[in-house]
């Protein structure tokens, strides 16, 4: 890719964007030539899937745009969710994604040596940072730290202090970083807010926050690792792949809370411009007989889905055999790994099977009144 100026940078960097917290001082740090340091962080519970796509696509544009990334796996965080990972399940896990998120981005054109992988662990145990978490937690409310996870910490009437400690940690991982910003999905709003108001009050500058839309899944809601039937894993099989796509929801007409035109918007139009170097989307129509459609961006295909030109019956094969050739390499990765095998079954071990129980089954007797268990005569002569 050629070199970009100021204004190409910015343009990447907040593509597909749903918000930009603080944007003036990512624009400062392009006007004065240097890189912008972005981190995005994730916590190593269920397997990642190809909502992870979405983020991958942005950290490589991000690269793209000169920015220097860090990919943070959270595993104490990992345990500060509750209901999430035990600690000894979150050594393995923490295995797992950075092989898979390795596959990945390498599967959307980023070269992986152009990455920092860090582990939560290696530096939140350190005295310094333990004792900004002392002085945080003095300074902010049980309330606000409340609110600040309130759509990433699951929350009950007496959850665990775990959850009121963990928005404050990814706070200062933004400190310890070394990051000018941080990457994350819309839902992660009020603690980027958050963080605004947190880190003067440590005398830590402020930084900017790029905030993700939130794609639908394929059942309509959000795609989560818990809803089997709202995503699809990355290593998940290409028959199970075509299965799901044909079921997910997509009503004719209808653009709004859409999973397939969404991963057309944030996962497959970027990922041509990133491969090919401009956005590109095919949709056979050769069992009607009629040329492909060919979209460049997604106002066209959403005017065309309107209008019912696009329609979900020719829509979901199109983004499903998209779906399986930008996963074939992950799926390859993985078949080539023993290692990443290994880990995956440590990591998310199947459940064991039910045992059934060994009963004897009872046959009865052959005559009313027998006691059970009795053990059958044979019937003596009748004497005449």
């Amino acid at each position: 890719m050629a070199e970009l100026n100021v204004s190409e940078r910015l343009a990447l960097i907040t593509e597909n964007l749903q918000e930009v917290l603080n944007l003036d001082l990512i624009e400062t740090i392009l006007a004065e030539g240097r890189n912008p340091k972005i981190y995005w962080g994730t916590s190593p519970t269920g397997k990642p899937h190809c909502g992870y796509l979405v983020p991958a696509v942005k950290i490589a544009q991000f690269l793209a745009a000169g920015a220097e990334m860090t990919v943070l796996i959270a595993d104490l965080h990992a345990n500060l969710d509750s209901l999430k990972s035990t600690f000894e399940q979150v050594e393995y896990r923490a295995k797992y994604y950075e092989f898979t998120i390795t596959a990945l981005l390498q599967a959307v054109g980023v070269s992986t040596e152009k990455l920092r992988f860090v582990r939560g662990s290696s530096y939140q145990k350190n005295m310094d940072y333990v004792m900004d978490v002392y002085k945080l937690s003095s300074l902010v409310s049980e309330h606000d730290a409340k609110r600040a996870g309130a759509e990433i910490v699951k929350q009950s009437s007496n959850g665990p202090l775990s959850g009121l400690l963990y928005p404050l940690l990814q706070v200062l991982d933004e400190q310890y970083l070394d990051a000018d910003a941080q990457f994350g999905g819309l839902d992660q709003r009020k603690l980027f807010a958050a963080s605004t108001e947190w880190h003067p009050k440590l005398g830590y500058r402020k930084r900017a926050h790029l905030c993700n839309a939130m794609v639908p899944g394929l059942s309509g809601g959000k795609m989560s690792s818990s809803e089997e039937d709202s995503k699809i894993d990355l290593l998940e099989s290409v028959d199970s792949i075509r299965k799901k796509i044909r079921k997910a929801q997509a009503a004719p007409k209808e653009t709004d809370n859409n999973g397939i035109l969404a991963f057309a918007q944030y996962v497959l139009l970027p990922v041509s411009t990133l491969k090919n170097g401009r956005p590109e989307f095919r949709v056979s129509r050769e069992r009607d007989g009629l040329e492909p459609l060919v979209y460049t961006n997604i106002e066209q295909m959403h005017e065309d889905y309107k209008n019912d030109i696009l329609s979900p019956q020719i829509l979901k094969p199109a983004v499903a055999e998209a779906i399986i050739e930008l996963t074939a390499p992950i799926r390859a990765a993985y078949e080539a790994s023993p290692e990443w095998q290994e880990v995956t079954l440590k990591a998310y071990p199947p459940p064991a099977p039910k045992q059934k129980k060994d009963k004897k089954k009872d046959k009865g007797s052959r005559h009313p009144g027998a006691a059970a268990g009795a053990k059958e005569e044979t019937p003596k002569p009748v004497e005449q």
